[in-house]
């Protein structure tokens, strides 16, 4: 025997519901897209947690606003008001990446991240580049761009915009050059400019051992999720610098696991790979 539900739905809502045509659906639909695209051009920014922090502050507004806290609503009224003046300004590099973005016609796309065979084309020539400038002592500094734009470091170099292959990093590198000193800036299979200056770190438990290529590696990992490889100019070293860390002495085998992660979006990262296997080691 069929059971009927009665579902009541109050009036004042009913005649919302009413109201709600395909369009309106249309429009959030619109306006959730893009404000997850900005959440995703901010997330693992410092930015992000600026955002957080707004947020946090629009919270604590309105419970003031309900339990009727004038003096406190005010003040705080206040400062919203300011911190949104101060926006444009907080958030000038975001929003020029976000505008260079969506004149590229960028803004809606995936990240820059490869299909498997271009990955490993690329990995293969990265490694074999690498390889070939730590055996010869010959310093290099290489940035792989992953979700967080760096327009603002390449635009400190010399533009290239070159099809990566060994061949043309070992010529890139070559010692003497004005482009030799600065770094390489990888963004998917192309190497957009080099000569680029990077901002060295103001970790003061750094070993002395460490020169300026390491301490400007470690700089721009500790200000975005680039992975930043370097060559020992006076060892041969070969080191990644990511989120802040620095792991040196890398073999070809080590070399080929780090990078794939920065091509491949499915990989797990180098980093966290390796301290889930030395937990283990350690049980």
């Amino acid at each position: 025997m069929p059971i009927d539900i009665d579902i009541h739905i109050p009036t004042h809502l009913h005649v919302i519901l009413k109201t709600i045509t395909f369009l309106d659906v249309f429009d959030v639909l619109i306006v959730a897209m893009i404000l997850y695209k900005v959440y995703e051009m901010l997330q693992g920014t410092r930015a992000i947690t600026l955002v957080k922090g707004l947020l946090v502050l629009l919270t604590v507004t309105m419970i003031c606003n309900f339990l009727e806290l004038h003096v406190i609503s005010w003040l705080l009224q206040k400062t919203v008001t300011l911190m949104f003046v101060a926006l444009p300004i907080v958030f000038q590099p975001e929003l020029r990446r976000g505008l260079e973005r969506l004149g590229q016609g960028h803004f809606f796309k995936p990240s820059l991240f490869l299909d498997d065979d271009e990955a490993r084309s690329v990995v293969n020539e990265l490694v074999k580049a690498i390889k070939t400038l730590s055996s010869t002592k010959t310093g290099a500094l290489l940035v792989i761009e992953r979700e967080v734009g760096l327009n603002d470091i390449s635009n400190t170099g010399i533009q290239i915009d070159g099809l990566i292959t060994a061949d043309f990093l070992l010529n890139v590198f070559i010692v003497n050059t004005p482009l030799h000193d600065g770094a390489g800036v990888i963004r998917g299979k192309r190497l957009v400019a080099a000569g680029c200056l990077l901002p060295l770190t103001d970790n003061r438990s750094l070993s002395t051992e460490l020169g300026t290529r390491h301490r400007a590696a470690i700089g721009l990992s500790e200000q975005c999720d680039a992975l930043i490889v370097v060559v020992s100019e006076e060892t041969g070293t070969i080191s990644i610098a990511e989120d802040g860390r620095l792991l040196r002495h890398l073999d070809t085998d080590a070399l080929r696991h780090a990078l794939q992660p920065a091509f491949m979006p499915s990989q797990t990262s180098f980093f966290k790979e390796f301290v889930r296997n030395w937990r283990r080691s350690r049980k």
